[in-house]
């Protein structure tokens, strides 16, 4: 038997076992491992530092380098992620009543567990405490296959939670770390559908590309993010500009970053000049069209085939629109079903965008940003879904279950 069958099999087996956990304790186990993260915190960063270090040496793109960076700060994140969730309650045994039928059946739905989640990501060691905190709490076994830039610190974390399991006689099994990042292994990993029920990918679009290519398991998608601000004609500019600057300059390297801004032409004189000078002194760098550029003479001229990019970086593609319903093209055509955001004081025009725009989430007035598990209250998020099957947006507790029929009788036949 090969290494991945054998870690396969394992976490099934495991899975089993904590599908009938009580809610008690899974709180119990959850609360010591947060605790042991930051009791070993040095240990951590002590680990990751060395891995950084390779990754520069290796002139690993910086978008990678700040998603595999953990300091005090990401760590003490981690673990109070980890306490959200055991705040949050056990999706697993909920029930929905359908009622009786005439023949006297009763129907309800119950939320299982899926069974086993494989994570297969990149440079991002964090996703390691947050799938393993999220799995177990809802009943899953998950499967950790990182890329070889943060394997020690993800080896490390996972070690970590698998002390506190056995500490409360639960399988090691249950959060499991593929400890080589061959492609090979990767491969047949994606090949166990007798084992594994859910593939999860996190990275960059090659990545997401090569998982749903190959896989014989069913792959829940994250392509990329390309999120848009639109300001509208009613926009408070100065909340615009907030709203701007944050979504794009706070943290460039991840996927909820702004990578387009939309302005309504009506403001666009108003807004653009102070748009210019802020994105100057950020030292950001511009994609606009040539309409466009008449507030940006320095900025990269672009045609409409140029717009759609996911810099990750200090970049933004800038347009101004006609009106909304331009604004709802241009989303349409080069969103990525990720997060759009509207700025305005308009509630009708505010409540048309959140109807019409097609992502997984749409703000009102809010930075991009936002758009994150922890931040919208699911303690943290085993990924981000752009497809719609099952899920769609910051998956949580919920989103790692699935619901089965309970149907009782008196003895019914069917004629």
């Amino acid at each position: 038997m090969s290494l991945i069958t054998q870690l396969a099999q394992e976490a099934k087996s495991a899975a089993y076992e904590l599908a009938v956990l009580e809610e008690s304790k899974k709180n119990e186990v959850l609360q010591d491992m947060a605790d042991a993260i930051r009791a070993n915190k040095q240990k951590i960063i002590e680990v990751n530092k060395k891995e950084v270090a390779r990754a520069k040496e290796n002139n690993l793109e910086a978008s990678m380098v700040d998603r595999l960076v953990l300091d005090e700060q990401r760590i003490e994140d981690m673990a109070a992620g980890i306490e959200t969730i055991v705040e949050l309650p056990d999706p697993v045994g909920a029930t929905r009543e359908f009622g009786k039928r005439p023949n006297g059946l009763d129907i309800k739905k119950m939320r299982i567990p899926l069974g086993v989640v494989c994570m297969i990501y990149e440079a991002r060691p964090n996703v390691t405490a947050d799938a393993g905190a999220l799995c177990f709490k809802s009943g899953n076994a998950v499967i950790l296959r990182g890329g070889k830039e943060a394997l020690d610190t993800s080896l490390v974390i996972a070690g970590l939670l698998q002390d506190v399991l056995e500490k409360h006689n639960l399988p090691k099994a249950l959060i499991t770390v593929v400890p080589n990042p061959d492609r090979g292994l990767m491969q047949e990993l994606m090949n166990q559908r007798d084992y594994i029920d859910v593939i999860i990918p996190r990275g960059g679009e090659g990545l997401i590309n090569y998982v749903t290519d190959n896989a014989k398991v069913p792959v829940i998608q994250h392509f990329k993010g390309v999120c848009h601000l639109y300001v509208d004609k009613d926009a408070d500019l100065d909340k615009a500009m907030n709203l701007l600057l944050n979504g794009k300059t706070q943290r460039t390297g991840v996927c909820n970053a702004l990578e387009g801004l939309l302005v309504h032409q009506a403001i666009a004189g108003d807004f653009l000049p102070k748009v210019a000078e802020a994105l100057r002194e950020h030292k950001v760098k511009l994609h606009v069209d040539k309409r466009t550029s008449e507030w940006f003479p320095d900025a990269d001229i672009i045609d409409e085939s140029g717009y759609g990019e996911e810099y990750l970086d200090l970049e933004i593609a800038i347009r101004v629109v006609d009106d909304m319903d331009h604004a709802l093209q241009h989303i349409a055509r080069f969103g990525s079903n990720h997060t759009e955001v509207i700025c305005t004081e308009d509630r009708a025009a505010a409540s048309r965008f959140q109807r019409t725009v097609d992502a997984s989430v749409v703000m009102v007035n809010a930075s991009s940003r936002f758009s994150d598990g922890s931040q919208l209250g699911l303690g943290a998020e085993i990924g981000i879904a752009t497809t719609k099957l099952h899920a769609y947006g910051p998956m949580g507790l919920e989103s790692l279950t699935t619901e089965k029929y309970l149907v009782n009788g008196e003895g019914q036949i069917r004629s």
